[in-house]
């Protein structure tokens, strides 16, 4: 028997569109034994998530043992599930994460990096949710001629998270079919200022300049169409004392960093999605650093 336990990810923080991402002390379980046959439960109850054709894990797992070169034969997986589903958290690369290193450790093999993106880039391009899952932290990333680039950042022990997560889920396919497939240079200038001046700002805890490096008009400005009263949420989270605010990934999920504050941050964050009669719920959340951990 395997026991998975994968973070939570929160990707962009505002400016780093499709390139930061960093791992939450929230967690998917998965239980790993071996069967001759499909087996699911999940905890709490997902129908969907119980079908073998349409459970993420499975699949993920399929395909890795037959890029490994053993045949699958079936799996009795116990889901818990702990990361909203579709709410810009990262559900989808805890399962993608965790597929992969069940399959490798089982087998007794070796994961390499360039290994994990054959196999996860089949189902997720996008390394800024992966890497946080796999090696914990806050990860900038980058692809080029088709190679995965990464850097761990310091993350400051100082900054908590409070994300709120409303009632409703948003699919990263619908929020990226709301973006423009051209931007300006101004918009690209603008982000290519901010995320530098946002890396610089976490770096060297200069907290204060995270209001205006967390701004983003790269995709921000069109995803926010789909939550309703976003510019309140932001609005209310500065006023009860957040540094710097975005959505969580795709969303709908939105995220605060802060110093102090986080129960009065999260229900004020609350208090505008209430305003619009969508229920919200808040967690406090800090960085995991540890990524993917495997017990036996």
């Amino acid at each position: 028997m395997l026991k998975i336990k994968v973070p939570a990810t929160s990707a962009n923080l505002g400016a780093g569109f499709d390139t930061l991402g960093v791992a939450l002390n929230l967690y998917n379980e998965f239980i790993v034994e071996e069967s001759d046959t499909v087996q699911i439960e999940t905890y709490p109850k997902i129908p969907e998530f119980e079908n073998p054709d349409k459970n993420l894990f499975v699949k993920v797992l399929k395909k890795t043992c037959e890029y490994i070169g053993n045949d699958f034969h079936g799996v009795k997986l116990t889901q818990k599930i702990n990361v909203p589903v579709s709410r810009g958290l990262g559900s989808s690369a805890t399962a993608i994460v965790g597929a992969i290193v069940a399959a490798f450790t089982a087998n007794k093999k070796v994961l390499t990096d360039e290994e994990f993106f054959n196999i996860a880039y089949q189902f997720e391009p996008h390394p800024d949710n992966l890497l946080p899952a796999l090696k914990g932290g806050f990860i900038t990333a980058c692809v080029e001629d088709k190679k995965t680039y990464y850097s761990k950042i310091p993350f400051p022990e100082e900054l908590k998270f409070v994300v709120v997560i409303p009632d409703f889920e948003l699919s990263t396919e619908k929020a990226r079919k709301v973006l423009p497939e051209k931007v300006s240079l101004e918009d690209a200038v603008f982000n290519v200022q901010r995320v530098s001046l946002l890396i610089s700002s976490l770096v060297n805890k200069d907290f204060d300049l995270l209001k205006v490096a967390m701004n983003d008009r790269l995709h921000e400005p069109y995803r926010k169409k789909l939550i309703p009263n976003f510019d309140k949420v932001v609005e209310n989270a500065l006023n009860s004392g957040a540094v710097g605010v975005s959505l969580s990934g795709a969303g709908s999920c939105m995220i605060a960093l802060a110093k102090e504050n986080f129960e009065d941050i999260g229900k004020s964050m609350v208090e505008a999605f209430n305003e619009v009669d969508i229920k919200a719920e808040y967690k406090i959340l800090e960085i995991d650093k540890e990524g993917v951990q495997v017990e036996f």
